[in-house]
């Protein structure tokens, strides 16, 4: 075995807290309720269970040489699912293996990983560390998707802060150059982070803000179909946050699909930004000049932005000013993901990952459109520039939200 380098062991180091963070999320959940299918496109929580480290031990493996740790799991738990609405999964759960049999599968990769990680190429590391944190973010969803009597709250959940709902504010952004993309030996990137390359984006306006809860609810009371974590009662609307319901917080940014963000826009006849476009909003500077994040060159903080883990919920839209774009846009990074009217499409150059090959091409059917951001459940690691996120227009269960062009 080599000698731990100290980039193995700050690496390392971020798996063992990437397996923190998906450990604390599986101990939320009533052990007899793993087996539950919180979200009917997704397998059940069993599934995640064992995949994490089937991922893991599926791609380190081939870095190492190793050979199948457990032939039948190592397949079973290798690939998540994203059927075509309406083509859903119809597995029972005692297709499923006992609890106990995954929970030694998943013990005994990790003491596998660990003894090999030095022998694994640098970027399959990063690779098994982003893809879990990734998937900590679609626990939670999956979570959040479960009757409240299947969790175990955590003692501090948090308490939701409100106040006023902003008044509509719109930036003018001038035209200019957005710089999309990311060039190649800058750093790990997924496949469709590549190449960078720049986009002339005429002017236009956007809104300072996401669009609320509250102005949503206008919409609905026009006749558009509530959010799917809104709750009618007899004492008006709700929200089913993760842990609890609370009277509807007017000043939150809104959770939609896409579907119901176009339909918004199109109500305000206005659009959705494209993805070009909140680039320009968002990390473009007007004297010119590009920036890594909304706020600056400096690294992600709390100081900037709801991101991270530091909230399971979203705050007011008027939240951390220090995280505004140099043109003034509230919250571009963190708070919820935002729609843009963009499909995703790979960039010119693309070229697929030779250990992953089908990570972003499978989605290249322009029925997934591109999110752009970073929701309060979405790691640092994500807020890098390049980094895009996708989904079906009416996948209604991830933490995004929208803001309007025009």
């Amino acid at each position: 075995m080599q000698s731990p380098t100290p980039s193995s062991l700050k690496a390392i180091g971020s798996l063992h807290t990437a397996r923190a963070i998906t450990d604390r999320l599986f101990a939320f959940v009533r052990p007899d309720c793993l087996y539950e299918r919180p979200i009917p496109e997704r397998h059940r929580l069993i599934f995640y269970v064992g995949h994490l480290e089937a991922f893991d031990w599926n791609l380190l493996s081939k870095g190492v040489g190793a050979s199948p740790f457990h032939p039948q799991f190592d397949r079973l738990f290798a690939f998540g699912i994203d059927p075509a609405p309406g083509d859903l999964p119809n597995d029972a759960p005692g297709d499923w293996p006992s609890l106990i049999a995954v929970c030694d599968y998943v013990a005994g990769i990790r003491e596998q990983i660990d003894r090999h990680w030095e022998e694994c190429p640098g970027e399959l590391r990063q690779a098994a560390v982003e893809h879990r944190l990734m998937h900590a973010e679609t626990l939670t969803y999956l979570l959040h998707n479960l009757p409240l009597s299947k969790l175990v709250e955590p003692p501090q959940a948090g308490h939701p802060t409100t106040g006023a709902i902003p008044e509509p504010a719109t930036i003018h952004i001038p035209a200019g150059e957005a710089i999309l993309g990311r060039r190649r030996g800058e750093g790990f990137g997924w496949d469709n982070e590549y190449e960078e390359h720049v986009v002339q984006v005429p002017p236009f306006r956007i809104d300072k803000y996401k669009v609320t809860n509250g102005a949503y609810l206008d919409f609905v009371q026009a006749g558009a179909p509530a959010p799917h974590y809104w709750i009618r009662s007899k004492d008006g609307w709700k929200l089913r946050c993760l842990f609890g319901e609370i009277p509807l917080p007017l000043d939150w940014p809104v959770y939609v699909t896409h579907e119901q963000a176009q339909a918004y826009a199109a109500w305000k006849g206005r659009l959705l930004p494209t993805e070009a476009q909140w680039h320009r909003a968002a990390l473009s500077t007007p004297d010119g000049s590009h920036l890594d994040h909304p706020w600056g060159n400096s690294p992600p903080d709390e100081m900037y932005g709801n991101f991270d883990f530091h909230r399971w919920d979203p705050l007011p839209v008027t939240a951390h000013p220090n995280g505004d774009s140099p043109f003034g846009a509230s919250q571009m990074s963190g708070n919820g993901w935002e729609w843009t009217s963009s499909p995703f499409r790979p960039f010119p150059g693309f070229t697929p990952l030779p250990y992953y090959p089908g990570y972003s091409a499978s989605f290249f059917d322009d029925a997934h459109y591109v999110l752009k951001g970073a929701s309060p459940v979405t790691a640092a690691c994500f807020l890098r520039r390049s980094f895009r996120n996708w989904f079906r227009p009416q996948y209604p269960y991830l933490y995004a939200t929208f803001r309007c062009v025009g």
